[in-house]
């Protein structure tokens, strides 16, 4: 076809006016039959709700087993995890962990490797270690313990030799060291109002957030073999930039996005192309999550991030749906958490495909 410059003059600027971005994307319509994963999801209760929705809206769901004191006791969980698993390997996967308790003894190395073992012999695909290294967790002699101590060299060596990869949520959001006031989010808000423990602004003896960065980015260096997730996106959700460095720093390392949607939304509501053009750079090493958490009915229960309320399914099903619209659309949509719309950043099928699906199912080794 003839090119006709004056035409194209006349007519591109009306064409452009208003359009979606000229790549396949999805819809809305297309959400539940999508093939999808959440790849961070704790399923603390014996029933079957998570995996009915799960199902209904297309997802796989993997669960992870983390010592959190709201949650269920450790072998609560993994009994949960197993029957969960045992009734559908197909859509549930699970992560195993350990205790930090009597860390720093002689038998505690042993004690970790045969915790982790229990859980593979039983099908778990990953082992998770949580903020409370670095933030909480103290050694025998009542020193603080950080992900870098050298006594953790045996059960990471046993886990790469396993060929396991590392669930590792260190530190916390960069809101944790900041006043209420200048906090980005209202769920960060609300989980550390209601978690003082965890709330570092009140704490300026604990360790500082560049610490426990700077000690996790050694931890990921020291073991280059390790496949590595920094869950929630490994604690740089605040910024795609630094989240981008990173990435280039550290190849034996993925994250996922749990909880952290609305800092990325801050973020892409200032600079839209930016975040679009983050995730379209690194669509190999992104994993779709939630945190969504469905734990036994409490009347003490302290504030989550995601917000509880009581219903699960709708819970699960909205987050769920309010992630592929921002994420899979260019549809604009309120954001509760920052009090504002957020337009969808309308990413190609084929990145959606890999950050809802095919990363997580490649990272974890899943079969079937």
């Amino acid at each position: 076809m003839r090119f006709i410059p004056a035409l194209f003059a006349a007519t591109a600027p009306v064409a452009l006016i208003g359009a979606a971005p000229a790549v396949d994307t999805y819809s809305e319509a297309d959400f539940a039959r999508v093939a999808k994963l959440d790849a961070h999801v704790h399923a603390n209760r014996d029933s079957g709700d998570f995996l009915t929705i799960a199902r209904k809206d297309g997802f796989e769901l993997l669960s992870i087993n983390v010592d959190y004191p709201d949650f269920p006791p450790l072998a609560q969980q993994a009994a949960i995890a197993y029957k969960m698993h045992d009734a559908d390997p197909r859509h549930f996967h699970f992560a195993t962990t350990f205790s930090m308790d009597g860390f720093g003894t002689k038998g505690w190395t042993a004690a970790a490797q045969h915790a982790v073992d229990a859980g593979f012999a039983r099908g778990a695909v990953a082992v998770k270690v949580w903020k409370n290294i670095g933030m909480i967790a103290k050694d025998s002699g009542g020193k603080r313990v950080f992900l870098d101590d050298p006594r953790f060299d045996p059960i990471m060596a046993h886990i790469q030799a396993r060929g396991v990869p590392l669930i590792a949520h260190q530190g916390e959001p960069k809101n944790c060291w900041l006043s209420l006031d200048q906090m980005t989010t209202d769920n960060d808000r609300s989980y550390f109002s209601e978690h003082p423990e965890y709330y570092m602004f009140k704490h300026p003896e604990e360790p500082s957030y560049e610490r426990l960065m700077a000690v996790r980015d050694r931890f990921v260096a020291r073991h280059p073999k390790l496949a590595f997730d920094g869950a929630h996106m490994a604690s740089l959700e605040w910024s795609v930039d630094e989240l981008a460095t990173f990435l280039d720093r550290h190849p034996n390392a993925v994250v996922d996005l749990a909880a952290r949607m609305s800092q990325v939304q801050v973020q892409s509501n200032a600079n839209h192309a930016k975040v679009r053009d983050f995730f379209i750079k690194y669509q190999d090493r992104l994993m779709y999550g939630t945190d969504l958490t469905d734990s036994p009915a409490d009347p003490n229960a302290r504030a989550q991030n995601p917000p509880t309320t009581g219903n699960f399914s709708k819970e699960a099903d909205d987050a769920w749906r309010s992630d592929w619209r921002y994420l899979a659309t260019p549809l604009s949509q309120p954001i509760a958490a920052i009090k504002t719309d957020a337009p969808g950043l309308a990413l190609p099928r084929a990145v959606i495909d890999k950050i809802y699906y095919a990363n997580a199912r490649r990272f974890f080794k899943l079969k079937g």
